[in-house]
């Protein structure tokens, strides 16, 4: 294979979600910006995102409020300065996406462990969809910022204790900020919501070169997937009225509970149903459609559910900057342990999340230095295929 010359920009950002675009769009106002991702753009977890975004915009709701329900769902281990600079920006980034293009339905969702109805949805179900495909456009279409589908990124470049880039299948980049937005690890295990490249390949290579991370042992569990598959039956399915029964037609549990009570209660039962009979079907066609193409009616009788692997709360330990503790290199996003989550996510932070947090990193990487005139020699990996094949088969 013929490798390419050495490149090298301002701002080298690893993944191509909502985290990782929208960071890019707001450093490249000043930077010029290489976006990596090892797959098709269109193959990320943002675009399987069936939540919302939350926000505190309603007339009966202010940030305060949605930091409490934060901290709660958590367990009481957030981080309360990154709690607050989520709920407090949250309005701000929501009008952000609509300047992007984004056309939000009308009315707000309520949300398993939200106090109020502070969730933005598109397009029913889904938003992850309609919001990445309006920042891929942006991305795309901007004259600073270069996409490079499908090279994988295979180890960060340091030197001097500083990192300076990446090496990949078929390069080297250098860049004066690495800002990793790789995602999250829940594609290991055996059932799982996410796509399968979300093996948590970013996180081990911030470790492996010498960034710290934390609560990796935090990994939220979505209560309500169709057994056998990684159909994903949305929480704001629950918010506008579908029940879980049990096997005696039974409601159980209180269906707008955080996600890890519905799923233990669940888990305890084995599978549960999932009556979607009170909802307004046609406010949700994409996943209405995924249920009828695996063969369930929704219509007539209720669906059955069982937890599935869903969110890594815990990942590389960063400021509320994105800074990571290995100067030049930032994260955001579900890779990311900013502590906001604590030991159970809120339905609708995590695209919050990367909005919020990937602007951040995204500004301070602007300030970065220029890179030493030495750099020495770009390290050599391999991909890890075979370990991770090998973890996935085994964990559940």
């Amino acid at each position: 294979m013929r490798r390419r010359q050495q490149d090298d920009c301002d701002l080298l950002v690893i993944g191509g979600g909502v985290a990782g675009f929208y960071a890019a769009l707001c450093a490249a106002t000043e930077s010029d910006v290489v976006v990596l991702t090892k797959g098709p753009i269109r193959t990320t977890a943002t675009y399987l995102a069936q939540g919302g975004v939350a926000a505190a915009v309603g007339a009966d709701d202010k940030p305060a409020l949605h930091a409490e329900d934060t901290i709660s769902a958590g367990r009481g281990l957030s981080r309360p300065s990154a709690v607050s600079a989520l709920a407090s920006e949250a309005a701000a980034r929501v009008a952000d996406l609509v300047d992007l293009g984004v056309e939000f339905d009308p009315g707000l969702g309520l949300e398993g462990g939200h106090s109020r109805a502070r969730v933005v949805h598109a397009g029913g179900a889904a938003t992850g969809r309609q919001i990445a495909h309006a920042l891929a456009e942006r991305v795309v279409d901007h004259p600073r910022i270069s996409v490079r589908e499908g090279e994988r990124a295979l180890a960060l470049w340091s030197t001097g204790s500083r990192c300076v880039g990446v090496t990949t299948d078929s390069g080297a980049i250098t860049a004066r900020a690495t800002l990793l937005a790789t995602g999250g690890a829940a594609a290991l295990w055996q059932r799982t919501t996410n796509p399968l490249g979300a093996v948590g390949d970013g996180i081990a290579m911030a470790y492996r070169a010498g960034a710290g991370v934390a609560d990796l042992e935090f990994v939220q569990f979505h209560p309500t997937a169709l057994p056998g598959s990684g159909v994903l039956l949305s929480e704001a399915l629950r918010g506008a009225g579908a029940v879980l029964l049990d096997d005696s037609g039974h409601r159980f549990t209180d269906e707008l509970a955080p996600r890890d009570v519905v799923a233990r209660e669940i888990g305890a039962r084995g599978t549960a149903l999932l009556d979607l009979r009170p909802v307004d079907r046609d406010r949700f066609p994409s996943v209405i459609g995924s249920l009828e193409d695996a063969g369930f009616d929704p219509a007539v009788e209720p669906v059955p559910v069982s937890p599935a692997a869903h969110y890594t709360m815990g990942g590389v330990v960063t400021d509320l900057d994105g800074r990571t503790e290995l100067p030049g290199l930032y994260a955001a996003g579900e890779c990311a342990c900013t502590g906001v989550h604590g030991a159970n996510r809120l339905a609708s932070n995590s695209l919050l999340e990367c909005l919020v947090f990937g602007r951040r990193a995204a500004l301070a990487s602007v300030a970065e230095p220029e890179l030493p005139v030495r750099l020495g020699t770009p390290p050599v990996a391999a991909p890890a295929e075979k370990v991770t094949s090998a973890v996935r088969r085994s964990l559940w």
